[in-house]
C-alpha cells in the first residue's frame, strides 16, 4: 500500500530473500529500495512484533503531528532528542501519557495507512514497548517521515537518527544491526526487550517505565497474539546516500538468550541483507569471550580510560592489530591488540576468540 504523496510500492515476490535467519532466530525483514520503489527482501514483512523503543517513532510523530521542531521549547527538545538518539525509556512515558496513550497508535494507523500496528492487549495500555508493528509497516512509517511529512518534522526526526549514542539510557549498546553492518550513511531507530540489565555499556539506572515482572503476573494476558516474553532485538533505519534504503529487521529469540548472543545473531541477519547503496566496513569478524570488556583509545591500560564495554560474548569486526602492553590473565599473556573500528578502541587479544596470540589474516594496523 503506498502513503498519501508516495509513490506505491513494487512488491518483490512473496518470500523473495537472501536474508540468513540463525537458528532459533525469528525474523520478520523488510528492505525497500526508494530509489527503484521496490523491495529486495521480504521475510515474513506482515508478521506482529512487540515494537520495543522502535514505537517512539510514532509517539516523536504523533506529538510533531501538531508542533513545529523549530519552535519546541528546550525542554521539549531535550527530551525528545534523548528519546530518539538514546531510546530514553522515561521520555517515551511522557510523551505516551500526554498523547492520550493508545489514541497515539489510532491516529497513527489512520495517518499512515498502517495495516499491521495494534495497540498493547488489553490490560497493558502503559506498556508502549507492546504495540504490535510489522517490518512491512516500519518501512510505511519510514517512508512517512521521509516523503510525506513537513521537511522541518522530517529533517528533526531524521537528524536525530543520524546521531544515535553508543549506549541508550538504559545501559544498553545500541549499535547493533545496520550500525555493525554498514558504513555511513545511515540513520537509526533500534529496539530491545526481555534482557534484564544485561546491556554491555553500564548498570541500568532507575526507569519510571513499568516493569515486565508486573506485566507478566497473568500468564493468560501473556499469551497474546504478540509475543511479549522471548528476547526482541530490532534494528530499523535508512542506509545510503539520499537515505536510500530503508531496512526494517525484527527479531525474537529463545527464552534466557544473552544480549550479547542475540546482537550477534542480528548482525549476522542484517550483513546477510540486500541493501542498495550499503556499504559493508572492512575487516574481519571474530567472536569475543567474557563479560565487561574495556574498549580503549590506545593498546594499553596506562592512561587509557575505558571508551566503552562490550556486551558480553558479542561478536566484533576487527580491521587491524597492533603490539601494546602485555596483559596477563591467567592463564593465558599476551601483548597483541585489536582494533575495532565501528567502537573506535582497541581491546586485548586475550578476549578474542582465535587460537594464538596474534590474530590470522588481520593486518598489523599501519599508525
Amino acid at each position: 500500500m503506498g502513503l498519501s504523496g508516495t509513490s506505491p510500492a513494487t512488491a518483490a515476490p512473496a518470500g523473495v530473500t537472501q536474508a540468513d535467519v540463525p537458528a532459533n532466530v525469528t525474523a520478520g525483514v523488510a528492505v525497500f529500495d526508494r530509489t527503484t520503489g521496490t523491495f529486495t527482501e521480504r521475510l515474513n514483512e506482515t508478521m506482529r512484533f512487540r515494537s520495543a523503543s522502535v514505537v517512539k517513532l510514532l509517539i516523536a510523530l504523533d506529538y510533531l503531528r501538531t508542533r513545529d521542531p523549530r519552535t519546541l521549547s528546550t525542554a521539549d527538545r531535550t527530551r525528545l532528542d534523548s528519546m530518539l538518539r538514546s531510546s530514553d525509556d522515561n521520555a517515551a512515558s511522557y510523551y505516551w501519557s500526554l498523547g492520550g496513550r493508545t489514541a497515539i497508535i489510532n491516529r497513527a494507523v489512520e495517518q499512515l495507512s498502517l495495516s499491521d500496528t495494534a495497540n498493547p492487549p488489553a490490560g497493558y495500555e502503559d506498556y508502549w514497548g507492546y504495540v504490535a508493528l510489522s517490518a512491512a509497516d516500519t518501512v510505511r512509517i519510514y517512508r512517512y517521515i521521509l516523503d510525506t511529512a513537513s521537511a522541518p518534522v522530517r529533517d528533526y526526526v531524521m537528524g536525530n537518527l543520524r546521531q544515535p549514542t553508543r549506549c541508550g539510557t538504559d545501559g544498553f549498546d545500541q549499535q547493533f544491526g545496520i550500525p555493525g553492518s554498514f558504513e555511513r550513511p545511515w540513520a537509526v531507530k533500534q529496539g530491545w526487550s526481555g534482557f534484564g540489565s544485561s546491556g554491555g555499556c553500564t548498570p541500568k539506572p532507575p526507569t519510571t517505565v513499568p516493569t515486565l515482572a508486573a506485566a507478566q503476573q497473568s500468564e493468560q494476558r501473556a499469551a497474546a497474539a504478540v509475543d511479549l516474553t522471548k528476547e526482541a532485538l530490532h534494528t530499523t533505519g535508512t542506509v545510503g546516500a539520499g537515505d536510500r534504503t530503508i531496512v526494517a529487521v525484527f527479531t525474537l529469540h529463545p527464552d534466557g538468550t544473552p544480549y550479547g548472543k542475540a546482537y550477534t545473531d542480528l548482525g549476522r541477519l542484517t550483513r546477510s541483507l540486500d541493501v542498495p547503496g550499503g556499504v559493508h566496513p572492512s575487516g574481519t569478524w571474530f567472536g569475543t569471550w567474557s563479560s565487561g570488556v574495556n574498549v580503549r583509545p590506545r593498546p594499553t591500560t596506562v592512561d587509557s580510560a575505558p571508551l566503552t564495554t562490550l556486551p558480553a560474548g558479542v561478536e566484533v569486526l576487527v580491521s587491524c592489530q597492533k603490539l601494546g602492553q602485555e596483559v596477563s590473565i591467567p592463564p593465558y599473556t599476551n601483548s597483541w591488540w585489536a582494533y575495532l573500528p565501528q567502537y573506535g578502541g582497541y581491546i586485548t587479544n586475550i578476549y578474542i576468540s582465535s587460537p594464538g596470540n596474534q590474530l590470522p589474516g588481520v593486518p598489523v594496523c599501519s599508525s
